[in-house]
């Protein structure tokens, strides 16, 4: 019987993975894994298939893909014991740039095989993941500028993701002239903060904007806690201002930028919004809830990351 379950998303990435599958269940096979093969429809299948992997007791699912099909595997997994392994394989990757891995590309073809030897290695660690209006998320969930940005982007052909820094902020420019800011009140455990914002974003990690910048250089995984950052401002240039100054880690100090810590939020607008959870666009709406669920999903991730991301329990 096996012990692990191999999703890939076909769609995933700019080069299609399905030829290296072959190549990456050997690699398994030689650490000692019996492997099972599934390709994902979509992500509502990528999450059937991890649920129904972790009712079999699986010990492991890996999952080939970018961050909306790492979120997508976890969201059928938590609460089990059988541990997510991503590899990553799409666009902006920026899960594996938190956990030190190297992404699938022209120039890294052997990536898959090396980050399926290095989890086979790795012990796993409990991980927070957030509830978004009752949908889970790994990474992010975020409403403004940002969401809009995703959902004129997504899905896109695989041509396009070859123009993914360069598309993404031309149209991240584009949505900044239709796009002023919203209104909201905000209710992170018990502080209340009200005021007109570009963008809001609940961060699990210490990555944002494609990998590009650290959000929380600071933050755990593992500490029942997420951060909800909030950009003040209603211009282009304001963008422009926060977009820099996060390269910088300037925004940590910045006036204009406001981090709450936080285990349960809601975010209300009177008008509606868009919304974005791990990269995915999702449905619109006038205010969101989130939730932490604290250590709710097993992850693997290389010891020198799980000593810097995860926080030992006391």
């Amino acid at each position: 019987m096996a012990d692990a379950l191999l999703i890939y998303n076909p769609a995933a990435g700019r080069i299609p993975v399905r030829y290296f599958i072959g190549g990456i269940v050997r690699t398994l096979n030689e650490q000692g894994w019996r492997v099972e093969v599934a390709e994902s429809v979509n992500g509502r299948h990528t999450t059937w298939l991890a649920r129904m992997a972790a009712e079999e007791k699986f010990r492991a699912v890996f999952a080939i893909g970018g961050d909306g099909t790492a979120g997508q595997a976890a969201s059928g997994l938590i609460g089990s014991q059988t541990a997510l392994g991503v590899l990553p394989a799409g666009t902006a990757n920026v899960w594996a740039r938190e956990i030190g891995l190297n992404a699938f590309t022209l120039y890294r073809l052997r990536s898959l095989r090396q980050n399926a030897r290095t989890l086979c290695e790795a012990e796993s660690c409990a991980v927070d993941v957030g509830l978004c209006n009752g949908q889970p998320f790994m990474l992010w969930a975020g409403v403004g500028l940002d969401a809009m940005t995703v959902n004129k982007l997504e899905p896109r052909k695989r041509f396009q993701k070859y123009l993914n820094v360069t598309e993404y902020f031309a149209t991240t420019v584009w949505n900044m002239t239709l796009w002023h800011g919203m209104n909201l009140h905000v209710l992170a455990d018990d502080k209340a903060v009200e005021g007109h914002f570009l963008l809001a974003v609940a961060s699990n990690i210490r990555h944002y904007v494609g990998g590009m910048a650290e959000i929380s250089p600071s933050a755990f995984i593992n500490d029942g806690l997420m951060d909800l950052w909030l950009f003040s401002g209603s211009t282009l240039a304001d963008a422009f201002r926060h977009f820099f100054a996060m390269r910088a880690g300037r925004h940590l100090t910045s006036d204009l930028a406001r981090c709450v810590p936080f285990r349960a939020a809601s975010i209300e607008s009177e008008t509606a919004f868009p919304v974005q959870m791990d990269g995915e666009p999702m449905l619109g709406a006038t205010r969101v809830e989130i939730q932490v669920l604290p250590r709710s999903l097993h992850v693997l991730i290389p010891s020198e990351a799980r000593q810097q991301l995860c926080r030992e329990k006391r």
